[in-house]
């Protein structure tokens, strides 16, 4: 490949780089055979401040550079302080040596960022703030019954979940706030067949006070 074709095709692919990933993206081709690696091509060179011919590089120093190796996804600060992530890919030839550059700015997106975290940052916890000490107790006395019954929940059939209504009736437990949704969640069951093993549990100890 000539030095024409090499930069034919690093410009196409850079015209097109620029324009899939928008204003924000900077392609950029350098002549790296120069110690000052001038610019011979680039796309939204605003990101930067530099056009062609400039020989500053993306943070705005102009100094003797030559890349033998790739560089990728470098953190580059431009001389206007836009944050960029920052690669550059050298290909060569007999009788050149190229660098083809990808500066993205993530300014915006790290602003955004902080706005999402400033967004999505809370105190305490819903329940921790509106609901009375007295209503986190059903959670104690939840696990209380479920180590009296000495099974996980998920393996209890109809006979452990009603000894497990039972130890929680005889504690008290369904006079807590929202006691019975809770209890409903944790044993898997509609609330229904909650309010059902509280009336089979009533009843089989009115028949033993009889």
């Amino acid at each position: 490949m000539t030095r024409q074709e090499a930069f034919t095709m690093l410009d196409q692919m850079a015209k097109g780089i620029a324009e899939m990933f928008g204003s924000n993206c900077e392609t950029v081709i350098h002549d790296l055979a120069d110690p000052l690696h001038p610019v011979l091509a680039i796309y939204n060179g605003h990101v930067s401040g530099r056009s062609v011919g400039s020989t500053r590089d993306v943070t705005g120093v102009e100094q003797d550079l030559y890349l033998d190796n790739d560089v990728v996804n470098l953190l580059a600060v431009t001389p206007s302080g836009q944050q960029t992530k920052s690669s550059t890919f050298s290909i060569k030839g007999e009788d050149y040596h190229l660098g083809f550059g990808i500066n993205y700015d993530f300014t915006p997106l790290a602003y955004a960022n902080r706005v999402l975290l400033d967004l999505m940052h809370t105190e305490v916890d819903f329940h921790s703030a509106v609901y009375k000490p007295r209503d986190n107790g059903i959670s104690e006395l939840f696990d209380s019954a479920l180590l009296r019954v000495g099974k996980p929940a998920r393996e209890m059939n109809k006979a452990d979940r009603l000894r497990v209504i039972e130890y929680l009736k005889n504690m008290d437990a369904f006079s807590y706030r929202r006691a019975v949704p809770y209890v409903a969640a944790h044993l898997g069951v509609s609330r229904y067949t909650i309010y059902k093993y509280l009336d089979e549990v009533n009843g089989t100890q009115e028949e033993e006070a009889t």
